[in-house]
């Protein structure tokens, strides 16, 4: 049973469902992969496979993103995402037995430090698996400005 709703979900296709194209083609190229290379390699060696399947499709994509991480309006740190497809899709590549709840908390937290909206863990276990995330940027505070989000609260005035 659907549920009809009065939210818009913006940049959705017809399934409510965001990159929803780019993010089928992503999951056939995690299910080629695994069905080729199989379980058992360290993670650098899909992390190695998947560029090369991405270019064989003609999808841009960067390796090892640095992503900063702030407090309180500075910049404490970075993290480094496995893979940024088509500026839009985070990609995460692990290999265990099944996906563990830290590895889903890693996921979200990349995607609450960027404007990137939705992420995939793709695990080469002993069976495929993966995950797909979506945080749409409405509902992420701003850390990397916060004032900037609070003159959107308070337009014209001051939050101090």
């Amino acid at each position: 049973m659907r549920i009809a709703t009065s939210i818009p979900r913006m940049h959705a296709d017809a399934r409510g469902l965001k990159h929803r194209e780019l993010t089928e083609k992503l999951i056939g190229i995690f299910f080629d992969i695994h069905n080729e290379l199989g379980h058992g390699f360290l993670e650098s060696v899909y992390e190695q496979a998947f560029p090369v399947m991405l270019a064989e499709h003609g999808i841009f994509f960067e390796r090892q993103i640095a992503v900063p991480v702030w407090f309180h309006g500075k910049q404490i740190g970075e993290f480094r995402a496995d893979l940024l497809v088509d500026r839009k899709v985070i990609i995460e590549l692990k290999t265990g037995r099944d996906i563990e709840p830290a590895w889903e908390k890693q996921l979200l937290n990349y995607l609450r430090a960027t404007d990137v909206e939705v992420g995939l863990i793709f695990n080469f276990g002993p069976s495929a698996q993966f995950r797909r995330y979506v945080f749409e940027n409405d509902n992420k505070k701003n850390p990397r400005n916060p004032r900037a989000s609070a003159e959107k609260k308070f337009p014209g005035g001051t939050a101090e």
